[in-house]
């Protein structure tokens, strides 16, 4: 018998496959666990209707994440760090505080999670910071770091 899986089972298959199996473990496994349903016309274009929504909403998340990756290409965040004798600044500024500021003087609502910074900035002038927006669109923030109150 063939099952559409609606859910990953482990050594049969993912979510959306159509895979074959003996009728006895569909009837008494897989069909009562909602695990699957069975693979006839319906439920096939059903499938086929459900996929291309899936994949029509991540091409347009692809090219939200373009266009947002394309203008923040020319944006820039000033933050600033106190600094004593010798150059030597105090504290450092983290992705929490380049998020906050992106969003309280640019407008964008950035996710601290998706701005990669291998460690905090720590020295003055201008740094340039990925921002994860998508699996495959990385944008580039200016943060401008001067020193400050």
């Amino acid at each position: 018998m063939n099952i559409i899986l609606l859910q990953d089972v482990k050594s049969l298959g993912k979510k959306g496959e159509v895979v074959k199996v003996n009728d006895g473990y569909a009837r008494n496994y897989i069909l009562p666990k909602k695990l699957g349903i069975e693979a006839n016309s319906k439920n096939m274009n059903d499938l086929k209707l459900q996929k291309a929504n899936e994949e029509r909403i991540a091409a347009e998340h692809l090219a939200d994440a373009k266009a947002l990756a394309e203008e923040l290409k020319d944006k820039e965040v000033v933050l600033h760090l106190k600094q004593g004798e010798g150059g030597k600044t105090f504290g450092s500024i983290s992705s929490k505080e380049i998020a906050e500021a992106a969003k309280k003087q640019l407008g964008y609502d950035i996710d601290k999670k998706k701005i990669q910074l291998k460690e905090s900035i720590k020295s003055l002038g201008v740094h340039q910071v990925a921002i994860k927006l998508h699996a495959k669109v990385t944008a580039q923030l200016k943060v401008t770091v001067t020193e400050g109150k």
